[in-house]
């Protein structure tokens, strides 16, 4: 969502309440509930939504559906619709996580969430219509980092293992040193180098010592192991260079990844140059996600 002035009052004028799934819009074709399901030691639930193609009983691969947010606004209702279309082009079953936010939660609160919204969704695969065989995270920006944050710490406490993280935009790198980040300034659209910095302040917190691999992925060393990965990067980005040198070094560590770069668009893919490219995106991830779930060729 675009920021006007700093974060900090952007959480206290267009922060809103999560409203009732049933005054959102309802997708044809597509069933949705709504859960809580246990959170981290110690935390509350975690609110999730479960989205699923209407009608079929079998079980299907997950997804975790991440949004962004700059790890302090956003809902699990700004991506009710995209959770919804995914779950009906992908024949998954979506899980959109409503994890807590910062500042009043930092690092690893939200990460947290998330690994605990994955523990229960593969240990109550049948609750959900889940196959826990092929599950994967997707996120945009924010919810980008957290879900290449969660392949990093189920790769390095041995599961549960997942077949794909789809990132989109992420936010990956809190040093902010990139050139397309260097380069940028309160002008660029959308997002930029101040907000950035404003962003990982109020997500990392006051925690001593280092930056946490799990928490800005591209300070990971070792990217070995990592699932198959879809990253698709907006030329207009300050984000961009950020991605595309993770997307670079996942291939360098033998890691199948698949790296699509759309030069007109800012972050987000808020603005690309025309309609017909906004559809051509969506389409790719879409059919993106469906070929890596059910391992097969796009349609």
């Amino acid at each position: 969502m675009p920021v006007e002035g700093s974060l900090t009052d952007a959480i206290a004028t267009q922060r809103a309440p999560v409203r009732p799934l049933g005054e959102l819009p309802r997708r044809p074709g597509v069933s949705a509930r709504e859960l809580r399901v246990p959170g981290p030691p110690g935390a509350p639930p975690v609110l999730v939504r479960v989205y699923r193609p209407q009608g079929v009983t079998a079980a299907l691969p997950a997804v975790l559906w991440l949004h962004g947010g700059a790890f302090v606004l956003g809902t699990i209702d700004a991506v009710h619709g995209q959770a919804a279309e995914a779950a009906l082009y992908a024949e998954a079953t979506v899980i959109a996580v409503g994890y807590r936010l910062a500042p009043e939660h930092p690092y690893p609160a939200a990460l947290e969430d998330c690994l605990a919204v994955l523990h229960w969704a593969a240990g109550q695969a049948d609750e959900v219509g889940a196959d826990p065989a092929r599950l994967a995270v997707a996120g945009t920006s924010a919810g980008g980092c957290l879900a290449a944050g969660l392949a990093l710490l189920t790769r390095d406490r041995g599961g549960p293992s997942l077949c794909l993280q789809q990132l989109t935009t992420p936010a990956l790198d809190d040093r902010l040193t990139t050139p397309s980040m260097v380069a940028s300034d309160r002008g660029t659209p959308i997002w930029n180098r101040t907000l950035a910095e404003e962003s990982w302040r109020l997500y990392l917190g006051e925690g001593p010592g280092p930056t946490p691999v799990y928490a800005a992925p591209a300070r990971a060393e070792d990217l070995r192991g990592l699932p198959r990965t879809y990253l698709s990067v907006a030329g207009r980005d300050p984000l961009r260079d950020e991605a595309l040198l993770f997307g670079l070094r996942l291939a360098q560590a033998g890691v199948p990844v698949e790296l699509h770069h759309f030069p007109d668009a800012l972050h987000g893919f808020a603005g690309p140059a025309t309609k017909l490219d906004r559809e051509r995106i969506a389409i790719e991830h879409l059919a993106t996600l469906r070929c890596a779930l059910h391992h097969r060729d796009p349609a």
